[in-house]
């Protein structure tokens, strides 16, 4: 994210799933990291391009999530192969929709 131009401030924190349920991360569809920025959440290994287009853009959505820890996703490279991956859309209402897909 640094190499995006994206500046980081680091929180350490013992009880992530409070943190993930505050910003609206349902189970299920969470991962290891959590981040804050523009007013959204933005869970797991989110290429930049993604987090920079959902600045862009401005949806109406909570955040963008790609969940687990997606072989292939930025911190997740591989010299294999690696299936695609799908970025989902938090919507305030619960549900989720594709956002962005990666091979």
């Amino acid at each position: 994210m640094r190499s995006a131009g994206f500046g980081l401030e680091e929180h350490v924190t013992q009880d992530m799933d409070a943190i993930k349920q505050r910003y609206g991360v349902p189970a299920g569809l969470d991962s290891c990291h959590t981040a804050l920025i523009g007013g959204y959440v933005i869970e797991g290994h989110v290429p930049a391009t993604d987090v920079q287009r959902l600045l862009a853009e401005q949806p109406d959505v909570v955040g963008l999530t790609a969940p687990g820890m997606p072989m292939g996703s930025p911190g997740m490279e591989s010299d294999r192969p690696s299936p695609p991956y799908t970025v989902f859309s938090l919507k305030a209402d619960g549900s989720v929709a594709a956002f962005a897909r990666h091979p």
